[in-house]
């Protein structure tokens, strides 16, 4: 076991995960070292009466009776310690030195409020099609996963939230982090991307199936967010593109229309209640 003075400092890895009850799924996040040489809250969102527990100084645990991820990143943020954070989910494997690509990053990119890198998939290949570029804006900031968001704490706690309406969980499952992410940009701060694979991460990501009706209905909410009357016109033109990409039946096309109208009409009743904007 490491002695406690050779835990990283500077990084710390805030974990959402449900229902666990013991921490050995830490061993397989951190297959090439262990994990108690680095700091980590784990925030373990349960309704039963097992709760996780550490016995060890790097590893804090906070059990919450809450649902949603976005709730449970808002508490990883709310009780986060380092100079640096890494956003996790309990389902990555991180890579040898990772720790050290990211404290480089930062070190490299002083100025950056957050850095975004890349991750790869189960088989090895990179999960997504990056943009080339250094500087993240609008277009960009799409193309990333919750998992390779890495923050300067003091830019971030007290000025940036996620939002409780979006991701899983929530009444729109999904683009948590490109929320988070946006609302990072309309506040200046600089989001930096760094081409550096940081984890893997399984295949069946929950925004990969982007025809299902779950997720039409939240990108039509999503399109309103930003788009306004536009989102009409810009879920016409997902659907065709899905068409185009063999991914939605012509037959479903109507169908699956009204799915993301019912999506723009839900978060229209959000605003209503002051709950969007």
């Amino acid at each position: 076991m490491p002695n406690v003075h050779f835990i990283i400092q500077d990084l710390e890895i805030l974990i959402s995960t449900v229902n666990k009850s013991s921490l050995d799924f830490l061993k397989r996040m951190f297959p090439n070292n262990s994990y108690l040489e680095y700091q980590i809250l784990i925030i373990n969102q349960s309704i039963s009466n097992v709760l996780l527990k550490s016995t060890h100084p790097n590893v804090r645990v906070i059990n919450s009776s809450e649902i949603g991820l976005s709730k449970s990143r808002n508490l990883a943020l709310l009780n986060s310690r380092a100079k640096w954070c890494l956003i996790a989910d309990d389902d990555v494997v991180y890579v040898k030195d990772f720790n050290q690509i990211i404290s480089k990053a930062f070190q490299q990119n002083a100025e950056a409020d957050i850095l975004t890198f890349m991750m790869q998939n189960e088989d090895g290949n990179l999960f997504r099609n990056y943009p080339n570029l250094n500087i993240h804006n609008k277009k960009s900031v799409s193309s990333v996963n919750s998992v390779v968001i890495a923050f300067k704490r003091e830019s971030i706690v007290g000025t940036l939230k996620f939002n409780t309406n979006f991701g899983l969980g929530a009444t729109f499952p999904t683009a948590c982090e490109y929320i988070f992410l946006r609302d990072a940009l309309a506040a200046n701060c600089k989001l930096v991307f760094v081409s550096k694979v940081i984890l893997s991460h399984p295949n069946n990501s929950s925004g990969q199936n982007a025809a299902s009706d779950i997720l039409l209905f939240s990108r039509a909410a999503l399109f309103y967010k930003y788009s306004g009357f536009l989102a009409y016109f810009r879920l016409i033109k997902q659907l065709i593109l899905l068409l185009q990409q063999k991914r939605l039946n012509p037959l479903q096309f109507f169908k699956k229309f009204n799915k993301g109208l019912n999506g723009i009409k839900t978060y229209k009743k959000l605003i209503k209640l002051g709950l969007e904007k």
